[in-house]
């Protein structure tokens, strides 16, 4: 279980190159990173069609560290799941700011694709607390 705790993000080179020089490495046949950033429409847009005229100009993050831990063990535990490593922003970003880099390393693509959906999601749905900064968009 790896969590990394800078507010500059990471190598994603960096952590491939570790990752493959693993011991487990020789189990693993697929890395998948996902790469969050502030974005500028607002979550409720995006998500459920609701534009309220505003655009997102930034945000505060925050994670519950423990939380996060126990996320990343439980997808470690899943079957043919080897590599997993976390890097969450904490602080006020702007738009265009990674607020997450996750990458994980397994056995078969379909085991990896569901591990890095279950970490994401974990992680966005109990994890995190973010707060949209918004502004009206002026015509």
């Amino acid at each position: 279980m790896t969590m990394q705790k800078k507010n500059t993000p990471p190598s994603i080179d960096a952590w491939l190159k570790e990752a493959k020089s693993d011991p487990q490495a020789r189990q693993e046949g697929m890395y998948l990173v996902h790469n969050g950033t502030v974005r500028q429409t607002p979550k409720t847009q995006v998500r459920q069609g609701l534009d309220d005229g505003s655009q997102i100009t930034g945000m505060t993050f925050s994670y519950d560290e423990e939380k996060v831990a126990a996320a990343i063990a439980a997808t470690k535990a899943r079957e043919g799941i080897f590599h997993v490593r976390v890097w969450l922003a904490d602080g006020e970003l702007a738009v265009g700011d990674d607020i997450m880099v996750v990458l994980i390393g397994g056995d078969i693509r379909p085991r990896v694709i569901d591990a890095l959906q279950f970490l994401v999601e974990t992680i966005k749905t109990t994890c995190v607390t973010e707060i949209e900064k918004k502004a009206a968009i002026s015509s």
